[in-house]
C-alpha cells in the first residue's frame, strides 16, 4: 500500500511553482488578515464576547458552557494588546486568515499544483462562516484551524505511510477539545471513518493508540473539572433541548444553509471534492475523510444541531474540489476559465460579505439584505424579533443597560456601595456590566446564569441588590422595599433593550447566599 502511495519527487520547477503558490496565498492571507482589522471595530463589543472577558478574569480549567482555552487566549491576548474591539477581536482575524493558508497546504498534500492551492484559499477566504469566525470572538474561530489541523495529519499518516502522525493528530484533538467540545465528534468519525476502509490496519499501531492518549490527557484537567461541578455542560445541553429553543431545520432546509455557510457559488467545488474522495482514484486512500463528513453531517442533522456546527469540516472539502477542478482543466483550451472562476468567486465574495462582516451602518445593511436572493438564517426563536440579525443585533444596546444600571449605583450612599452587588438576568447584561462598568467604578456583577452561577453571591448579604430585567411583582416578594429607578434607553438594532432597573432593600429570604441556589439559571 505504501508503494502506491509514494509518488516520485517533484522537479525543480513544480517546486518553485508550489513556492511562489505559498506566497501568493499567504498574500491572501493577510489580505484578509488586514480586512478584518479594519471593519472589526465598525459596531460594538458582541455579548458572548463579554462572556469569555469575564472568563478570563476567572482562569479555571472549565465553565459551564464552554472549554477554558478560548478564555485563556482572551486573558493573554489582552494583557499584550488591550481592551479595543479590535485588539478583542486579533485572535479571530488572525486564526480565519490562517484557516485559508491550512487550506492551501491540504490542497497540496492532496497533489495540487498552484491554481488548486490558489481556488481553496478563496473558497476559504470568500466563505460567509469564516468571514464570520474573523469579526467575532468566539469557540467558532479556532474551531475549523483545529479540525483541519487534525485532518492534515490524516492525510500526512495515509500519503507517508507513517503512522506517527497519529500522534500529532491526537495532540491536535486534545487541544480542539479544549476549544470546543464539538471536535470530539470529528475525531470519532474519523475512527468510523478508519474503519470503513483498508486504513483500518492502523489500529495494530501503537501510535493511533499513543495519539489518543495523548488528547485525553489534554482533555483530563477540563475532563475533572466537569465531574467536581457534576458535567454543567452536559446538563447545560440537556436544558436547552428540552426548553426548544433552538430552531429545528427539515432536511432541505439544513442542506441549503450548509452551502449558505460556505458561499453557494463553492457549493459545486465541496461537493465534487466529497465525491472525489470516494471514486476519484488520486484521492481514493483519502476516503475516511468523505466517510468522516458524511457521519458528521448526519449526527448533527439528526440532533438538530444549529447549521454552523458542521462548517469546521469544509475546508478539506473545497482543497479535495480544487484538487479535481485543477485536474480538469489541465488542458490549455479551457485555461481560460481558472481566472474566470475565481474573480467570480471574489466577486460573490465581496457580494455576501456585509451580511458577516459590519462593512455598512445599520441602517443601509437592513436595505442591503432587501436585495439579497435569500432571506438570513434565524438559529433561535427568540432572535427573530430583531431588526438585525443575532451576530449584529448582540453588538449593540448594551452602553445602555450599563448607563442606567450607573444611574441606579449613583443613588447608593457609600454606606450601601460596600454591601450593594449588581444582579444581572444572563451573562451578556453581567458581562457588560463587568467590562463596560468599570468606567462608572460599578462592581464585578452577579447572575444565575451560566459560570455566574458557579462563582457565586461573592459576599454579599442581599440587604441591597440592584436587579436587572425582572418584574416588581417578582422582586416585592423577595424584597420589603422595591424601587423603580429606569428603563435603559431604548436601541431599534439591539436584540436586548428596555431593560428595568431596581434597587431592592430589606430582604425577606435571609441572605442571598441562601437565596442563590434557587437563581441558577443553565438554559
Amino acid at each position: 500500500m505504501a508503494a502506491t502511495l509514494t509518488t516520485s519527487a517533484p522537479s525543480r520547477d513544480q517546486q518553485s511553482s508550489l513556492v511562489t503558490g505559498m506566497t501568493v496565498i499567504w498574500a491572501i492571507a493577510l489580505a484578509k488578515f488586514l480586512f478584518h482589522v479594519y471593519f472589526n471595530n465598525r459596531y460594538g463589543y458582541f455579548r458572548d464576547e463579554f462572556d469569555y472577558m469575564s472568563c478570563g478574569d476567572h482562569l479555571a480549567w472549565g465553565y459551564v458552557d464552554q472549554p477554558p482555552l478560548i478564555p485563556f487566549l482572551i486573558h493573554i491576548s489582552r494583557a499584550v494588546l488591550g481592551d479595543s474591539v479590535r485588539a478583542v477581536r486579533f485572535i479571530p482575524a488572525l486564526a480565519s486568515s490562517l484557516l485559508a493558508v491550512q487550506a492551501a497546504l491540504i490542497a497540496r498534500e492532496l497533489g495540487g499544483k498552484k491554481f488548486a492551492l490558489l481556488l481553496s484559499a478563496v473558497t476559504v477566504a470568500i466563505a460567509p462562516q469564516y468571514l464570520s469566525n474573523g469579526s467575532l470572538l468566539g469557540t467558532n474561530c479556532l474551531e475549523p484551524n483545529l479540525w483541519m489541523g487534525c485532518a492534515y495529519f490524516v492525510i500526512l499518516a495515509i500519503k507517508r505511510d507513517d503512522p506517527r502522525y497519529w500522534l500529532w493528530f491526537g495532540v491536535i484533538a486534545g487541544i480542539g477539545m479544549e476549544e470546543k467540545y464539538s471536535i470530539a465528534l470529528f475525531g470519532f468519525a474519523i475512527v468510523v471513518g478508519l474503519l470503513l476502509t483498508e486504513q483500518r490496519r492502523v489500529f495494530l499501531n501503537k501510535w493511533i493508540w499513543l495519539g489518543g492518549l495523548a488528547a485525553f490527557l489534554i482533555l483530563l484537567p477540563n475532563l475533572l473539572w466537569n465531574i467536581h461541578y457534576h458535567w454543567p455542560f452536559v446538563e447545560l445541553m440537556h436544558n436547552i433541548r428540552a426548553e426548544g429553543r433552538d430552531v429545528v431545520l427539515p432536511a432541505g432546509q439544513y442542506f441549503l444553509q450548509q452551502t449558505l455557510l460556505v458561499n453557494p457559488l463553492t457549493a459545486p467545488i465541496w461537493i465534487t471534492g466529497l465525491i472525489a474522495f470516494f471514486v476519484w482514484p488520486r484521492l481514493k486512500p483519502y476516503r475516511v475523510l468523505g466517510w468522516s463528513y458524511l457521519f458528521c453531517y448526519g449526527v448533527f442533522f439528526a440532533l438538530h444541531g444549529k447549521n454552523y456546527y458542521l462548517a469546521p469540516i469544509y475546508p478539506m472539502l473545497l482543497a479535495a474540489g480544487a484538487v479535481v477542478i485543477e485536474s480538469a482543466l489541465r488542458r490549455p483550451r479551457v485555461a481560460w476559465l481558472k481566472p474566470a472562476i475565481v474573480v467570480i468567486l471574489l466577486a460573490s465574495g465581496a457580494h455576501l460579505a456585509p451580511v458577516v462582516v459590519p462593512m455598512l451602518s445599520p441602517d443601509r445593511f437592513i436595505a442591503y439584505t432587501h436585495y439579497l436572493p435569500f432571506k438570513l438564517p434565524v438559529m433561535e426563536h427568540s432572535h427573530a424579533r430583531a431588526v438585525l440579525p443575532q451576530w449584529y443585533a448582540d453588538q449593540f444596546g448594551w452602553n445602555e443597560i450599563v448607563d442606567e444600571t450607573a444611574v441606579a449605583w449613583s443613588q447608593l450612599s457609600p454606606a450601601e456601595r460596600g454591601d450593594c452587588g449588581i444582579f444581572a438576568q444572563d451573562y451578556g447584561q453581567a458581562g457588560a456590566i463587568d467590562f463596560l462598568g468599570r468606567r462608572y467604578g460599578l462592581p464585578q456583577s452577579l447572575s444565575g446564569d451560566k459560570t455566574f452561577f458557579l462563582w457565586g453571591p461573592r459576599g454579599y448579604s442581599g440587604k441591597c441588590l440592584i436587579v436587572l430585567d425582572d418584574s416588581r411583582e417578582n422582586l416585592e416578594r423577595l424584597w420589603s422595599n422595591v424601587r423603580y429607578i429606569g428603563t435603559s434607553a431604548d436601541n431599534r438594532y439591539a436584540l436586548e433593550k428596555n431593560i428595568d432597573v431596581f434597587i431592592c432593600r430589606d430582604p425577606k429570604f435571609g441572605t442571598l447566599a441562601d437565596l442563590w441556589p434557587k437563581l441558577k439559571k443553565w438554559r
